[in-house]
């Protein structure tokens, strides 16, 4: 990213620690995540410290620091899914892709996360990919399942 898209956020939210979230917000708008150069930049051109814009990135589960693979995996762990098995569905997941929860696969392909409720709790337990949702995955499902995204 350019220093002149920088300056772009700056002068557009303002340059005190009041800005920090719309300038956090359209920087993941753009990258998807956000990228630690960018936010140094962003400190460089206005008068927020990476103490506190590093503190509003990582207090608020909107932003993420790290690339969102290409198929993004939302495992919910509300409450109906948690009684039903989020957590077995949880190692499924981690043990076919071998990440861990906010974590990216090495290929860029997959990035797993979960969520506090997806409003799918007669399916529970319920994972999301990309836009397709699935409700009792079971950890016997979840291998064919990533077979639909081209994980072997």
């Amino acid at each position: 990213m350019s220093q002149v898209n920088v300056k772009i956020y700056v002068e557009n939210y303002g340059k005190n620690k009041e800005a920090a979230i719309p300038i956090l917000q359209a920087i993941q708008n753009d990258y998807g995540y956000l990228p630690l150069d960018v936010l140094n930049q962003v400190c460089e051109a206005s008068e927020i410290t990476k103490s506190h814009l590093y503190g509003v990135a990582t207090f608020y589960s909107q932003f993420k620091l790290t690339p969102k693979g290409k198929n993004a995996i939302k495992i919910c762990k509300g409450t109906a899914c948690h009684v039903k098995g989020a957590d077995v569905t949880i190692v499924a997941f981690k043990d076919q892709l071998g990440i861990n929860i906010d974590q990216t696969t090495g290929d860029g392909e997959f990035s797993m996360e979960t969520v506090a409720c997806l409003g799918c709790c007669s399916l529970a337990p319920v994972v999301m990919i990309n836009e397709d949702v699935y409700g009792g995955l079971s950890s016997s499902k979840v291998r064919s399942t990533l077979k639909k995204y081209g994980k072997e």
